[in-house]
């Protein structure tokens, strides 16, 4: 009988000190930082820059990989985005390029690495870690689990229903949750995705 894969988790530094970063790391468990950020820079916190991130999470033997060019939220590829210049996360999840990160994510969870998606926003909800990446793989059977801004665990299926209660949308007689969920999920994608500037 086979294991079931670890799980995925998720956290974004936002104004989060370093120490405190890595401290949530390590409480978690967390042995890989996959780097999701299409630009893996930070104008306000220096610590985040690529390559001094990497020698933080060095020096407590946490491994660093960017998986920008992958699993980023803003293609380069102009089919992605819509008339409005807003990229389209069900035409990312369908690009060869997002199923080469989703497949070196697999490969790291089966060799036992715990890794977590790293990019900057303080709610996951608001972030494409959440609204791209684990909404794609949580439907391929993986678990993820978000790693709060104060170092607690929100499920993405908890993540899903806290987007009803933002968007206001509610299961009634005619729309059950399921539906809900989706319907949510993607009124929150029109808010939060990637438009490319004018």
């Amino acid at each position: 009988m086979s294991t079931p894969p670890l799980p995925l988790y998720s956290i974004g530094y936002a104004t989060k000190p370093i120490e405190v970063f890595i401290g949530q790391l390590q409480s978690h468990r967390i042995d890989v930082v996959a780097d999701v950020r299409s630009v893996p820079y930070s104008r306000a916190f220096h610590d985040y820059n690529r390559e001094t991130l990497i020698q933080h999470l060095k020096d407590y033997g946490i491994r660093y990989v960017y998986l920008g060019e992958e699993l980023g939220p803003r293609s380069k590829d102009p089919a992605h985005y819509d008339e409005s210049r807003q990229v389209q996360f069900d035409r990312l999840i369908q690009s060869d390029l997002f199923q080469s990160g989703v497949g070196r994510l697999k490969d790291g969870l089966d060799k036992g690495f715990r890794i977590a998606l790293m990019c900057a926003e303080k709610d996951p909800a608001s972030c494409h870690r959440s609204l791209l990446i684990a909404y794609a793989l949580q439907r391929e059977g993986l678990t993820v689990r978000h790693i709060s801004h104060e170092g607690d665990i929100e499920a993405q299926p908890e993540l899903e229903r806290r987007l009803m209660e933002l968007t206001g949308i509610q299961p009634d007689m005619l729309t059950p949750e399921e539906e809900c969920r989706d319907l949510a999920y993607r009124k929150y994608c029109q808010v939060m995705a990637y438009r490319k500037p004018e």
